[in-house]
């Protein structure tokens, strides 16, 4: 079979030939419809994850079971099923995440993550372990799939853990890109509030495009955009006294320096900033954290129960996910290339 692949750290992916994989007794084998490239897809290339390569890219991918393994009932998977492809792999069963609630077992510190750790979603046929992957509800497409196996889960994950109420204010730092414009219509399918904030010609303009009820240009500067976010905020006249105002939570999608202490500035005393981004370190001024009592928590991916309501979220219709759509594997050259450039709107997508 075709498959992109990391064959040597911080050079470009290679298109090779390899064989095509038989599933372990726990695995299936899914024929990939579709698989996008994420910006996770850059940090396995440089070699962040410490695996020795060669292994196929993208850890987003969609398609249909064609093999399952000899352990897997066939009341759970048959031939044909539709599926979007799991990230995890491998979970240990016997950590205290895999016995914990269900909602944390993507955490076990021995799981391996598809495409960054193990062979991903940018080859012609993908191995995936059975008890994570997820069945694509009608009416929802491979093409839409893709993307939401790491961006909408993600982000869908990120926007629950703020725990808001209908009617209450979210803000999105890194608003215009592909979790955040996905992240937009999910807060609002909530009855949230959204405030949306890039520094991108072209990530205002989609967060505008996707509902955003506020969107702000991070160029223009802390003071400038806190003080925006205070006035849309603020409990009427006394809006402008110190402390007042501010989203009630705030997610970070932004690797740049000076994101997180951005998000936890524009963010209300209490409240809550949700760190998604994964810059090599993340920083923010402790008045904004301590004076503030603001409580800053991370967050990975989503459970499977979870990813199972996006979907089903999704497939009721009103959630776009902005692509670019490439054909076969010669084009994941082409998404890379328009990444870099910024020149990509919403995700990248590769239909096979």
């Amino acid at each position: 079979m075709k498959a992109v692949q990391v064959v040597e750290f911080n050079k470009p992916y290679s298109l090779l030939t390899v064989p095509t994989p038989s599933p372990s007794p726990t695995e299936l084998l899914i024929k990939i419809a579709a698989a996008s490239l994420c910006h996770t897809d850059f940090m396995g290339l440089s070699g962040v994850f410490g695996v020795p390569p060669p292994f196929t890219a993208s850890h987003e991918g969609a398609g249909t079971v064609v093999k399952l393994g000899s352990s897997v009932k066939d009341s759970a998977w048959k031939i044909g099923d539709r599926v979007m492809c799991p990230i995890v792999s491998g979970r240990c069963g016997t950590c205290a995440e895999c016995q914990g609630p269900e909602e944390n077992r993507h955490y076990c510190p021995r799981e391996d993550h598809r495409g960054l750790t193990k062979d991903g979603a940018f080859g012609e046929y993908m191995l995936v372990d059975a008890d994570e992957t997820v069945l694509l509800p009608d009416g929802v497409s491979f093409e839409v799939a893709a993307p939401l196996a790491c961006a909408g889960r993600t982000v869908y994950r990120a926007i629950k853990l703020a725990s808001l109420q209908p009617g209450q204010t979210i803000c999105i730092i890194g608003s215009g890109g592909g979790l955040g414009h996905i992240g937009i219509q999910f807060a609002k399918n909530l009855s949230l509030r959204v405030i949306g904030i890039d520094a991108r010609d072209t990530g205002l303009a989609l967060s505008k495009e996707m509902g955003a009820d506020l969107v702000l240009d991070a160029r223009k500067g802390k003071e400038e955009v806190v003080a925006a976010i205070k006035r849309f905020t603020a409990p009427g006249e006394k809006g402008e006294v110190a402390g007042a105002g501010g989203a009630d939570a705030t997610v970070n999608l932004s690797d740049a320096a000076s994101a997180a202490g951005l998000a936890c500035a524009v963010t209300k005393m209490h409240g809550v900033m949700v760190q998604v981004a994964q810059p090599e370190s993340v920083s923010f001024p402790f008045q904004e954290v301590v004076f503030r009592d603001v409580r800053v928590r991370g967050s990975l991916l989503c459970s499977r129960r979870e990813a199972e309501e996006m979907l089903e979220l999704v497939a009721k219709g009103g959630i776009e996910v902005k692509k670019k759509i490439v054909r076969g594997l010669e084009g994941v050259e082409e998404l890379v290339r328009l990444t870099e450039e910024g020149k990509i709107n919403g995700k990248g997508v590769v239909v096979l």
